[in-house]
């Protein structure tokens, strides 16, 4: 095994090589680094939140809304599809999840049955010819239409992941670097944002819905009618922030959506007041057109969040899929409210569950600490290994060198981020790449003391130490998998430096330790080992 094979040379030349061109770039000022050449590798360890600081927030997706919202569209795609085949119904409603309808003709019970089996709901993933709702008949007449028990778990799950996706977005757009952001448990969200130390920022930015709808305002409704509660079946109360009137009654079913938005952004109206530009695609484009060439000379809302920001009055057909919307806005409101546009609404509203901050100075102490407590270790295991085993000692302080490099420099390249823990993690590793060069050197020592010559007894320790060194690392890697699918936030930072740390220390340990030793073997020759 001592043999210096020309793959072995390669393989720690390039490995030194490695180490110190992607660790450089953590050691060198942003100006410095700038100036180098482009072949050069720029990227950084990226800093965890406990160790740069910044935000932390967990939110809960209010998947119960979702549902509730769902249910409130089944309801009129209900209404519409009953209406557009001409049958006659009445008791049209919602309770407990069940949607209830009484068919007027007791010979169209079953037509009606057929075709909302048909038409209502969406089709339900892995059912081929499936939908997601169930349509029962019941006695007078009276059909139930429920989701099936697997459309609101697959909904729950979608809703969590469209809310990743689009919270990412949003983070991105205010140029957060990396920010870690996973799921917790079914309907949780953790949102780590290093660096940023405003939360209240990135609440108002992550908590909004941001759901834009376009509906008809029902102005067959009078002031008297909603003071009394005397909202029409298919419309539904409002309240409004456009400074004109509380609220307004608007047809439920959405002309378009911001689903259908391409870009948008903040802008001037013709008054030169704030206001927010949009355009659609062409779907988007082609329904808007067609709604406002239909209802020329009466009031559409526009909706952010359940609240009216603007009802202004259709004069023509909008035929271009661009707009504006105006409102009581700043600059700064109609920039904000365009990124969240931009980024896409929120699939459910989030309800915020925890919200902590960890400020810059104890983020730079964290590094203070972490780097004297590496410092620390390092040299504790350098003086021991040097006093155990003198000149193979060194061999062994360099390959944790190399070994250090190398996580470090993998790290960089994968732009990870490296937590408090994470230091832990590599700490560790330190140590089972120290015990991989003890098990090989106490193997050697007990060769030389039962009589082999010094290349035999080297050879016959690593050869035989190669098993134990083996079995201990897959063991920690088995441990490091485990935590890293299992474990969240710093339990991840340790597990990933530690998963590194065992191929790096393994091949440190053995293949760099070897190529010394056997350079060692070349040039000396000796009579007998340092460590017998």
């Amino acid at each position: 095994m001592l043999t210096l094979s020309r793959w072995k040379i390669f393989a720690v030349t390039l490995s030194v090589i490695f180490g110190i061109l992607f660790t450089l770039p953590n050691l060198l000022p942003q100006k410095t680094l700038d100036a180098l050449p482009g072949w050069v590798p720029h990227q950084k360890l990226n800093l965890g939140l406990d160790l740069q600081g910044g935000s932390y927030l967990l939110y809960e997706v209010d998947t119960d809304a979702l549902r509730k919202e769902r249910l409130t569209n089944l309801v009129e795609d209900v209404r519409t599809t009953l209406r557009g085949e001409q049958i006659e119904f009445g008791e049209l409603g919602e309770a407990n999840g069940v949607i209830s309808v009484r068919i007027a003709d007791a010979g169209k019970v079953n037509n009606a049955a057929a075709l909302l089996r048909r038409t209502v709901g969406a089709p339900l993933v892995g059912a081929i010819g499936g939908r997601d709702v169930s349509v029962a008949t019941r006695d007078n007449q009276r059909l139930e239409i429920t989701f099936v028990a697997e459309a609101a778990k697959a909904d729950a799950a979608k809703a969590v992941e469209q809310s990743i996706e689009t919270i990412r977005r949003r983070i991105d757009s205010l140029g957060t670097k990396e920010p870690t952001i996973t799921r917790q448990g079914t309907n949780r969200i953790m949102i780590q944002a290093a660096g940023e130390s405003d939360p209240e920022k990135l609440k108002n930015i992550i908590g909004k819905t941001a759901k834009l709808t376009f509906q008809m305002v029902d102005e067959t409704v009078t002031p008297e009618d909603m003071a009394a509660g005397r909202i029409p079946p298919g419309s539904v109360m409002v309240p409004s922030e456009d400074g004109y009137t509380p609220a307004y009654v608007l047809r439920k079913r959405a002309l378009v959506s911001g689903d259908e938005l391409t870009n948008s952004a903040q802008s001037f109206d013709q008054n030169g007041r704030p206001a927010v530009a949009f355009t659609f695609n062409g779907q988007g484009s082609r329904k808007f057109g067609d709604a406002t060439a239909r209802n020329v000379g009466k009031k559409f809302a526009i909706v952010l969040d359940n609240k009216v920001i603007s009802a202004p009055v259709i004069n023509g057909a909008i035929t271009g899929g661009n707009g504006i919307i105006t409102g009581n806005f700043t600059v700064e409101s109609a920039a904000e409210l365009s990124l969240l546009l931009r980024s896409g609404a929120l699939p459910a509203p989030l309800i915020p569950e925890d919200q902590r901050t960890v400020t810059a100075e104890l983020g730079a102490d964290a590094v203070r600490a972490g780097t004297i407590s590496l410092a620390i270790g390092a040299a504790a295991m350098f003086v021991f290994i040097i006093l155990a085993y003198g000149l193979f000692g060194v061999f062994a302080a360099i390959a944790l060198v190399v070994n250090v490099l190398m996580i470090i420099g993998i790290m960089s390249m994968t732009q990870a981020t490296l937590t408090f823990p994470g230091i832990a993690g590599l700490i560790l590793t330190l140590a089972v790449a120290v015990d991989a060069n003890v098990l090989i050197y106490e193997r050697m020592r007990d060769e030389a003391n039962a009589g082999r010559t010094p290349m035999s007894a080297a050879d016959t320790g690593f050869r035989l130490a190669l098993v134990s060194i083996l079995d201990a690392n897959i063991t920690s890697l088995i441990s490091a998998l485990i935590m890293f699918g299992f474990g969240s936030g710093p339990v991840k930072g340790f597990a990933w430096t530690l998963s590194i740390g065992v191929f790096t220390s393994v091949f440190t340990a053995v293949i760099i330790t070897q190529v010394l030793i056997g350079w060692w073997f070349k040039v000396a020759k000796p009579k007998k080992l340092p460590i017998a």
